[in-house]
């Protein structure tokens, strides 16, 4: 597993990874964007928190759980 910080919060990039940053983020949960989203609707990955009108995060222990479970 990569280093994932224990608290806090973490974006979508930091979930599931940005090839395209410089430099690349890899996946901790490897999906895509739109595979996320809907598996966030129907209850398979945590729920997320609004930080901002336009900010979206995660809660890291929420995350690390949710690895746990699934055996990642």
């Amino acid at each position: 597993m990569h280093q994932l910080q224990e608290t806090g919060f973490l974006r979508l990039p930091q979930i599931i990874g940005n090839p395209k940053a410089k430099p690349a983020i890899p996946p901790i949960i490897p999906v895509s964007k739109s595979t996320w989203w809907q598996g966030v609707r129907e209850g398979r990955f945590p729920k997320p928190v609004r930080l901002g009108r336009r900010v979206t995060a995660w809660r890291a222990e929420e995350i690390h759980a949710f690895i746990e479970k699934v055996g990642l």
